[in-house]
């Protein structure tokens, strides 16, 4: 991550990890209220709501401190109460996120289980409260529920769970994958225009930015986790279908397709810097 990124996403971060400490301040049971706030405060990366932020400041130009925060809140409750599930044993049985036990294993599943509606359920209570106009409430709440539902992550999982090691081509890992991970960071793209009020042919842009981001922040990931992607015991993974070197490849043209696309609005350089730390980090 270069200087200026990390200066800015340190901005970012901050106003988001700030405003997601205020979405809980208190619930009915009391005690539910530690639970509820356990999974947002293990050290997320917060990608998704920076995204967002950048999108808007690309659009506008105006300074990260004024950029609205209801969509990167509302797509973070919505990314951690995946995690949150996705760690049931149920699912993928993880006893540990981010170095600390996951909330199943500090609270039990049952707990676990509503902690995950009530970040699913509140996210759009976060949006109908923003303060923006009645119509861009509306398309932020269809789009979200959107890219969240059947259509996209929820969808996209379900396709991981019932595929599973039968995905043996390219297209349909993409097919998982738009959905599963990429959904919800299109969305992040695209709402960061819509509260910046941006014109059709932005969003157009912003949609197509969100897209090619989504897909090579999973083609990454592959890398990143090169060994256990090369595992043939292990779950489907671009690696072991194209190898490390095309999966880098791919990353990097997609990183490109992004960046012309983000090149096209008023002041690009978070959404083009945030592009190339897609496919470059470490973590």
């Amino acid at each position: 991550m270069t200087p200026a990124l990390a200066e800015w996403f340190g901005a970012a971060r901050a106003r988001i990890d700030m405003a997601l400490g205020d979405v809980f301040t208190q619930s009915w049971p009391q005690p539910f209220l530690g639970a509820l706030n356990y999974p947002l405060t293990t050290g997320g990366k917060r990608i998704r709501p920076a995204i967002s932020m950048a999108a808007w400041q690309a659009v506008t130009g105006g300074p990260i401190g004024d950029a609205p925060t209801a969509p990167g809140v509302a797509v973070e409750l919505i990314h951690t109460y995946s995690l949150v599930h996705d760690d049931l044993p149920a699912m993928d049985d993880d006893a540990e996120r981010r170095g600390r036990p996951t909330v199943h294993v500090q609270y039990d599943e049952a707990t676990a289980i509503l902690v995950g509606d009530a970040l699913l359920t509140e996210a759009f209570t976060v949006l109908a409260r923003s303060g923006h106009s009645p119509e861009t409430i509306v398309s932020l709440v269809a789009g979200l529920a959107a890219a969240a539902g059947h259509r996209g992550m929820v969808g996209g999982q379900m396709g991981d769970i019932l595929l599973g090691a039968s995905v043996d081509t390219v297209q349909g890992l993409q097919d998982v994958h738009r959905r599963k991970t990429g959904a919800l960071i299109r969305w992040s793209s695209v709402s960061g225009g819509q509260v910046a009020g941006a014109e059709r042919a932005q969003l157009q842009a912003l949609d197509v930015y969100g897209s090619a981001v989504g897909l090579a922040f999973q083609l990454a990931d592959d890398v990143l986790d090169a060994d256990e992607a090369e595992d043939p015991n292990g779950p489907p993974s671009y690696v072991r279908l194209m190898g490390i070197e095309e999966t880098q490849r791919q990353a990097a043209a997609l990183a490109d397709k992004a960046i012309e696309a983000a090149q096209t609005l008023p002041h690009p350089e978070m959404l083009v810097a945030l592009a190339q730390f897609t496919v470059q980090r470490d973590v």
